[in-house]
């Protein structure tokens, strides 16, 4: 089942050749937890959308209030107790031409998947890399241009990690497809909301976790040597939730195993998810 627009359907083959979206990456997406059958954090991950469809300057096709009840409507059609919406919206089919349309006409698609949750992961923990952030300098917009993204998460999976720990002059940015956070003598740092991360749902989460159970954590920028010489670090994302790091570059992160703090941090993002 896919949502097209403020349809339902099941033919899958909808994209349109000169769909700026197919031809330019020109627009938005959002990927969406689903716990029990229930949207995780929906009315944030929707904002986001907002956000990032204005700095494109794409205008949304729908209110945020049809957007929200259509896609409620296909998780409940499709039945899906643990998994995902991926939803997108270009801005429609045109001449391809570099500059912006003046009457687009945005198109907006949602499915849904499912997605299990990756306990394993989160248990035993993960290796990454250090790679050269490559990217363009508007990563806070959740565009659909992810080749850079996505060449960097193959040189992880190439070196039989999970993700790839972005760098810019030594000074650590995020994931591939994560946010990353360091544990060191019980203090947590993540990199600051700016142009050069995306402001996470998850990471926006464990933020305000930490505010809220006395943790001590700092939205403070860090090197490639404080990351490698930390107590304990973990990426999160929507579907990834909330991983340990136990190895970067085959530098084993504390004593190589999740760490109690990021364990503490583990456990109450599931009473969050049971709270929904």
């Amino acid at each position: 089942m896919i949502l097209y627009n403020e349809k339902f359907v099941t033919d899958d083959t909808i994209i349109q050749i000169e769909d700026r979206g197919y031809q330019f990456g020109d627009g938005v997406y959002e990927v969406i937890r689903i716990y029990n059958g229930k949207c995780f954090e929906l009315d944030n991950h929707l904002e986001r959308m907002v956000s990032s469809a204005r700095k494109i300057k794409l205008s949304l096709p729908y209110s945020i209030f049809e957007i929200k009840k259509n896609l409620m409507e296909l998780v409940n059609k499709e039945e899906i107790l643990d998994g995902k919406i991926y939803i997108q919206i270009t801005r429609g089919k045109s001449v391809r031409k570099h500059h912006l349309p003046k009457e687009p006409s945005p198109i907006l698609i949602a499915y849904v998947e499912e997605l299990p949750r990756p306990f394993k992961k989160i248990q035993n923990g993960v290796n990454a890399i250090l790679s050269e952030d490559i990217r363009w300098t508007r990563c806070d917009i959740k565009s659909l241009n992810l080749l850079g993204n996505v060449l960097l998460k193959q040189e992880a999976k190439d070196n039989n990690c999970e993700e790839a720990i972005l760098h810019r002059n030594k000074i650590i940015t995020e994931g591939s497809s994560t946010n990353v956070f360091i544990v060191k003598n019980s203090k947590i740092q993540t990199h600051p909301e700016n142009n050069f991360i995306l402001n996470g749902i998850t990471r926006q989460k464990i933020i305000n976790i930490a505010h809220n159970n006395n943790f001590i954590i700092s939205e403070e920028a860090f090197t490639i040597e404080e990351l490698l010489n930390a107590d304990e670090v973990f990426i999160t994302s929507t579907t990834l939730e909330l991983i340990p790091i136990i190895k970067v570059d085959n530098k084993v992160i504390g004593n190589g195993f999740p760490g109690t703090t990021t364990q503490k941090f583990q456990n109450i993002f599931n009473e969050e998810i049971s709270k929904i």
